[in-house]
């Protein structure tokens, strides 16, 4: 799908299911990464995640745009358009768009495994890490004890 076909879309689900026009710029941004969607509110552009049309499809991606033209609409009002506002929540429920998108099913990939952890010296806490740290400029937040880093071995 194209951007063009995108910005006709989005045109057509904001008179269809809200009656008033979306007179801006509507666009993929493939660097979208932990969301399915992003409205602007100083250019009140929106922009949507490719990969989440790719993994979940069109009735997915759908919800993702009646949550953005959700916010788009309500802030155009001046109205709450955040999402704890409970205007926010009333038309998001109306219009029968998704509170949350779906994850991503590469997303589990990127997470790394944990390579050291900090062992508290007088209460034996860990804490584990995936980036080795000084120990020596921290201390144990249970008992503030000195810590020592030791490389993370599984049992």
């Amino acid at each position: 799908m194209t951007d063009e076909e995108l910005q006709q879309w989005i045109e057509n689900v904001s008179l269809e299911h809200f009656g008033i026009p979306f007179r801006h710029r509507a666009f993929f941004n493939g660097r979208l990464r932990s969301t399915g969607g992003r409205y602007a509110l100083r250019s009140h552009h929106i922009e949507i995640n490719p990969h989440q049309l790719e993994a979940h499809g069109l009735e997915a991606v759908e919800g993702i745009i009646k949550h953005e033209l959700c916010h788009y609409h309500l802030h155009i009002a001046g109205r709450g358009y955040r999402h704890r506002d409970a205007d926010f929540k009333l038309l998001l429920a109306k219009v029968g768009g998704s509170r949350f998108c779906q994850a991503l099913p590469d997303k589990a990939k990127r997470t790394l495994p944990f390579k050291y952890k900090l062992i508290c010296c007088a209460c034996g806490m860990e804490y584990k890490r995936k980036r080795r740290m000084d120990a020596s400029r921290y201390r144990c937040g249970r008992c503030a004890g000195k810590l020592r880093l030791e490389e993370f071995k599984e049992a």
